[in-house]
Parts: structure tokens; C-alpha cells; sequence
């Protein structure tokens, strides 16, 4: 009876151990790629609505484009190294020049500025206004990528 007794015992401790032993989880799901730019667009606030200029991934980060809105107004575009995009007036208050998306991308105070290529004044991208003038501004525009 003890060999009857230990074998049901054994049996169910198998039992019991196969119930309560841990699975092997399924496969975790590979890691989401990081978001990219292909595929997403980039808006800038114009009029009251918002107009599509290009696709982020057109966009190089800490260089700027030239862009038409749809009333004809000329923008300076940029995408700086973070990622995120801005638009100003691309004509250079100083010279009357529309070369500030040719400018240089920097920061002064935690600030993101573009430099007009011509006399090297700073522009703040998300105000517009001039950095070495507070009498200067050009327009800023809301931007959104979508």
C-alpha cells in the first residue's frame, strides 16, 4: 500500500507541478520601427487654413527650402536636427533679399534661430522676431506634419 500510496502521490505532485510550472510566454512582438518621415506631410497655417508644402522626409535636418504658399507668399522652411519644422518669411528684411532659407541654423538661449546668409542677423524661428534688432520681425507660420 505504501508503493499504491507513493505512486498516486507522485502522480499527482507531476500533475500539480505541470499545472502551476510557468509557460514559456509567446513571442514578444518585434519593437515598433521608430516614426519616420516618409509618408508624413508637412502644413503650414496660411489664410486661415492650412496648406500641404511638402513631405518631411523632402526636409534636411539644420537646412532650410524655399516654398510657395498658395496666395504666392514665398516661406523659408526648416526641419532642425530634433526634427521639428518651422516656417518664416523667407524675404531678409535688411537686404529685401529672399535668401533666408539659405540661412544657418543655431540656437541662443534654448532658442532656435535662422541667420540670414547676407548680413548674418538672427532670426527666431518660432517668433519671427530679430534677435539683433527688436524694431525687425518677419512673419513666423504655424507648421504641422501630418
Amino acid at each position: 500500500m505504501t508503493a499504491a500510496m507513493t505512486a498516486t502521490a507522485s502522480d499527482t505532485a507531476s500533475e500539480t507541478a505541470s499545472e502551476h510550472t510557468p509557460t514559456a510566454a509567446p513571442p514578444a512582438a518585434p519593437p515598433a520601427a521608430p516614426p519616420t518621415a516618409a509618408g508624413v506631410r508637412v502644413e503650414v497655417r496660411a489664410d486661415g487654413g492650412w496648406a500641404a508644402v511638402c513631405a518631411l522626409s523632402d526636409l534636411t535636418p539644420g537646412r532650410g527650402v524655399a516654398a510657395l504658399l498658395p496666395d504666392g507668399r514665398q516661406i523659408a522652411l526648416f526641419r532642425d536636427r530634433s526634427g521639428r519644422a518651422y516656417a518664416v518669411g523667407n524675404r531678409d528684411p535688411f537686404t529685401g533679399a529672399y535668401v533666408l532659407s539659405r540661412g544657418l541654423l543655431g540656437s541662443a538661449g534654448g532658442r532656435p534661430f535662422v541667420a540670414s546668409p547676407l548680413l548674418k542677423q538672427r532670426f527666431d524661428l518660432a517668433t519671427g522676431r530679430c534677435l539683433d534688432d527688436e524694431a525687425v520681425s518677419v512673419p513666423a507660420y504655424a507648421v504641422r506634419t501630418r
